[in-house]
C-alpha cells in the first residue's frame, strides 16, 4: 500500500473521509458472499475489506496518527483483556456468560454515559434498533413495545417494526438477516 500510495496518483489522493464510502462498499461486498455461502467469494471479498484496513492504516502512518502495527497490537490487547478465560486464569463458562463477561469488560473500558453512546445511528434500521433494545435491557429499562394503534400509518409501522425486533431478541433471531433471507426467498 505504501508503494501504491507513492505510484498512484489516484492512491496518493485519497483520504480516510475519500475512502469511507469504499469501506462500506467493501463491508456490503463481503456480507452478501456470507450470504451466498460461497466460500472462494468470500476469500476475495475478506481480502478487499483487508485492503480497506491497510489503506486506511497507511494514510494514518504518512500523518503520524498510528501504524498497522498500532492497529494489530490494539486489537490484540482488546482480545487479551476481553477474554480472560483464554488468555488469564478466569473461568469459561456458557457462551452467554461469556458474552455477559465480553459486555462486562466492554462497558467498563469505554465508561458510556447514554444508553445510545458508541452505537452508530446509521446503522440500518433493524440493526439499530435490536443495538438500542439491547443496551435498555443491559441497563434495566424494559420499554413498552406492544404495538398500539396509531394515528399516524408511519408511527405505527415503526412501532410494529420494532415490536418485531424485540420479538427476534427474545427468540434469539437477528432481524436483519431474517429479513435479508426473506426477501431472498423472493428472488
Amino acid at each position: 500500500m505504501r508503494q501504491l500510495r507513492a505510484q498512484c496518483a489516484w492512491k496518493a489522493g485519497q483520504t480516510h473521509r475519500s475512502l469511507a464510502r469504499y469501506l462500506l462498499e467493501e463491508t456490503h461486498e463481503t456480507l452478501e458472499a456470507i450470504d451466498t455461502g460461497d466460500a472462494v467469494l468470500l476469500r476475495e471479498e475478506l481480502g478487499d475489506l483487508l485492503l480497506q484496513v491497510y489503506f486506511h492504516a497507511v494514510i494514518a502512518e504518512e500523518t503520524g496518527e498510528f501504524t498497522i502495527d498500532d492497529v494489530a497490537g490494539d486489537v490484540t490487547a482488546k482480545m487479551r483483556r476481553r477474554n480472560p478465560h483464554v488468555f488469564a486464569d478466569a473461568a469459561g463458562g456458557t457462551p452467554d456468560e461469556i458474552n455477559e463477561a465480553w459486555e462486562s469488560i466492554k462497558a467498563t473500558e469505554k465508561q458510556r454515559t447514554a444508553v445510545t453512546d458508541g452505537i452508530p445511528p446509521t446503522l440500518p434500521a433493524l440493526l439499530y434498533a435490536d443495538k438500542v433494545l439491547d443496551r435498555l435491557a443491559r441497563a434495566g429499562a424494559t420499554p413498552p413495545l406492544a404495538p398500539a394503534e396509531q394515528a399516524d400509518p408511519a408511527e405505527d409501522l415503526g412501532d410494529r417494526l420494532l415490536a418485531l425486533v424485540a420479538e427476534g431478541r427474545r427468540t434469539g433471531t437477528d432481524p436483519e438477516q431474517a429479513l435479508r433471507d426473506a426477501v431472498r426467498r423472493l428472488l
